[in-house]
């Protein structure tokens, strides 16, 4: 009679260093991905931004002017009611995108870093000023 009497199998110890292994590995990784996400979210709202800036030169060249402060960023979707709406050609884009942080873009008329107007948005916190993803990206700075 032949009797058998191993055991096949992994020890605790051995599963304990495996599972310290993958958490090594991905504490290593987890910085790139989350640096890969701010990046690709930046890339979106600078894509966003230019996009609307176009559809504001158009405005401009039907209408002699960019919109009123008032109007808002809301005259490129929909023509303004009362005189200004006069040469209104649009629409200029067919809606109004939102943010990587599902927030509308901001408009200012007029602008106040150098350019006529300007389109941004305030980041991931929604806040004026911050770094990285809480960071201010607007038509003054998406080239940066």
């Amino acid at each position: 009679m032949n009797k058998f009497n191993s055991q096949s199998g992994f020890t605790l110890i051995e599963m304990m260093i495996v599972v310290a292994i993958i958490a090594i590995m991905s504490a290593m990784l987890a910085p790139t991905l989350f640096n890969q996400v701010n990046k690709a979210e930046k890339a979106r709202t600078a894509s966003d931004i230019r996009q609307i800036e176009s559809a504001l030169k158009f405005y401009r060249l039907d209408n002699y002017r960019y919109p009123s402060q008032a109007e808002g960023l809301e005259a490129l979707v929909s023509a303004p009611s009362g005189a200004s709406a006069g040469s209104w050609n649009g629409p200029y884009l067919d809606s109004l995108p939102k943010d990587a942080w599902k927030e509308p873009y901001k408009y200012s008329n007029p602008g106040t870093h150098g350019k006529p107007v300007e389109v941004y948005t305030l980041g991931a916190d929604k806040v004026s000023g911050g770094t990285d993803s809480n960071a201010d990206l607007g038509s003054w700075n998406i080239n940066d």
